[in-house]
C-alpha cells in the first residue's frame, strides 16, 4: 500500500515562493519591453502582406530584426539558443494571391529531457480596419507587439538559466490573416516529434485601461479549452458520463498558472476563463489545440476596441489606433513575469503524469493508478468538489512505495474530481493530470 507522506492545500499556492522563480520574476524589465515595442512600431506596418524586402518598413524587416534580437540574446548566453525560421506558403480568403508565412523561433534545449517542450508565442503581424490593407501604418503596439515583447523578454531572462525540458520562444506571422503562424509552428513541432506540454499564447496583453472605463492592472485573463479538440466520439461518451469537461490538460495548465500567480506575484491575479477564446475571436493557440497540444491564451481583462484593428484617426474627439502610448509597461511586465515563471516551473518539473486511472466504484475508497516515471520522488493525489474551480485537497505518496498506486481510504470517488501530479527530488511539481483520455497530456 502506498504511504501518504504529506498534506498540502490549496493547489500549488501553499508552499513558500521558490527563490529561483523569484529571481526570474525580478529580472523582467519594463524598459526592455518598451524598447521592443518601440522598435516594432517603428516598422510602420507589419501586415502579413506588407513589404518583405525593405530594411526599415514591413513584416520582413520586423522579422529580420526579431531574428537578430534572438541571436544577440544567444550570444549573451554562450550560444544557448538555436534560431529557426519555419515557413509555409499559404493561400486563403485573406491571402488570395498566396504568401510565405515565416515564424521566427528560438529554441533553448533542455538539459535532460530535450524532447519535452514548453512554448511561449505571440504574433508579430499587425493590421488596420481593412484586414487586406497592407499599405497604411498599423502600429500594432498592443495587438500584438505586447505579446511579441513578452516572448523576447522571456527569452532574455530565461536564457540565463538551464532547464530539464526545452523552452521554445515563438514570434509568429499571419495571425490576422487566418492563424497561420500558429499552424506553422505546430506543424514544425509535430514534424520533429516534440512532446509539447504547453503553449502560452500571449495576444493583447499590454493595456490596463478598458473601453468600459475600468482601469485594472491586477488581472490577466487565461482562456483554456474544455474538451479536447481531437476528442473521439467514444471518448466523448465516457467524459459525458464520468466528467472531465473541466479537466482537459489546458484547463489544468490554467490552474497551474493561477497557482503560480498567487504564490509568486504581487497584484496579479489570473481570471481563468473556461472557453478557448472570446466570442467571434481567435488566436494562435487554436492551431496548437487542433494539433493535440495543450495551449492557453493570455489576454488583458478590459480591452479597448478603439485601439484594436483600427485605422489611425480621430473622430468626434475620440482617438483610434493601436499606438505605443496606450501600453501600460508595468502591467505588461507583470504578465511577462507570469509567463516566465510558468515556463521555468514547467521546464524544471517532471512531465505530467501519464496513464492515470481511477477506481473504487461501490466501495468507500478511491483507488488511483498511473504509470511510474523515472526521476520522480513523489506523486501528489489531488481532489476537489465537482463544482470547485481549483484543486482543494491533496495527499503525497513516495514514488518508491507501491509505485503507481494510491488508495484514499473513506474518500468516495463519486463525490469529487481527482488527479495526480509528479514531484521531482528538488521539489518542482507538474500540472495535475485528470484520469482517462479527457485529462491526459
Amino acid at each position: 500500500m502506498a504511504v501518504a507522506i504529506g498534506l498540502s492545500t490549496p493547489a500549488f499556492a501553499a508552499d513558500p515562493p521558490d527563490a529561483t522563480l523569484g529571481a526570474i520574476a525580478d529580472a523582467v524589465d519594463p524598459r526592455a519591453l518598451h524598447a521592443t515595442i518601440e522598435k516594432l512600431v517603428g516598422f510602420g506596418t507589419r501586415h502579413t502582406l506588407s513589404d518583405t524586402k525593405s530594411d526599415t518598413r514591413g513584416i520582413g524587416a520586423a522579422r529580420r530584426w526579431t531574428q537578430a534580437r534572438f541571436e544577440a540574446i544567444s550570444r549573451e548566453c554562450g550560444g544557448c539558443l538555436e534560431i529557426v525560421t519555419p515557413s509555409q506558403h499559404v493561400m486563403g480568403k485573406r491571402v488570395p494571391d498566396g504568401v510565405d508565412i515565416v515564424d521566427v523561433v528560438a529554441i533553448q534545449r533542455g538539459t535532460s529531457d530535450p524532447e519535452r517542450v514548453v512554448a511561449i508565442t505571440g504574433h508579430i503581424d499587425s493590421r488596420v480596419t481593412d484586414v487586406m490593407d497592407a499599405a497604411h501604418d498599423a502600429p500594432g503596439a498592443d495587438d500584438d507587439g505586447s505579446g511579441t515583447a513578452a516572448v523576447i523578454e522571456s527569452a532574455r531572462v530565461l536564457s540565463r538559466h538551464r532547464f530539464a525540458a526545452t523552452i521554445v520562444y515563438g514570434v509568429l506571422s499571419g495571425e490576422e490573416q487566418g492563424l497561420y503562424g500558429g499552424k506553422v509552428l505546430a506543424d514544425y513541432a509535430k514534424s520533429r516529434g516534440w512532446k509539447v506540454e504547453a503553449d502560452l499564447n500571449n495576444d493583447i496583453v499590454g493595456n490596463s485601461h478598458g473601453q468600459d472605463g475600468v482601469n485594472d492592472n491586477g488581472v490577466i485573463r487565461v482562456f483554456s479549452e474544455g474538451t479536447k479538440a481531437l476528442e473521439t466520439p467514444e471518448q466523448a461518451g465516457k467524459r459525458r458520463y464520468n466528467g472531465g469537461e473541466l479537466d482537459s490538460p489546458s484547463r489544468n495548465l490554467a490552474r497551474f498558472v493561477a497557482g503560480l500567480a498567487d504564490r509568486h506575484l504581487v497584484n496579479l491575479r489570473v481570471n481563468m476563463v473556461y472557453r478557448t477564446d472570446r466570442y467571434g475571436r481567435g488566436g494562435d493557440q487554436v492551431p496548437f489545440l487542433e494539433a493535440g497540444f495543450p495551449a492557453l491564451r493570455f489576454t488583458e481583462p478590459h480591452e479597448d476596441y478603439r485601439n484594436e484593428h483600427q485605422d489611425l484617426r480621430t473622430e468626434n474627439g475620440v482617438r483610434f489606433g493601436d499606438t505605443i502610448d496606450r501600453v501600460d509597461f508595468d502591467y505588461l511586465a507583470q504578465v511577462t513575469r507570469l509567463n516566465a515563471i510558468t515556463l521555468a516551473a514547467l521546464a524544471n518539473a517532471p512531465a505530467p503524469v501519464r496513464g492515470v486511472t481511477i477506481g473504487g466504484a461501490v466501495t468507500t475508497d478511491t483507488v488511483m493508478t498511473w504509470t511510474p516515471q523515472p526521476g520522480v520522488a513523489a506523486y501528489r493525489v489531488w481532489w476537489r468538489d465537482t463544482t470547485a474551480p481549483q484543486w482543494q485537497r491533496s495527499r503525497t505518496f513516495a514514488a518508491n512505495v507501491d509505485p503507481g498506486h494510491a488508495v484514499l481510504r473513506n474518500i468516495d470517488l463519486d463525490d469529487f474530481f481527482f488527479g495526480v501530479s509528479a514531484i521531482s527530488p528538488d521539489g518542482w511539481e507538474s500540472p495535475v493530470s485528470f484520469p482517462g483520455d479527457a485529462g491526459s497530456f
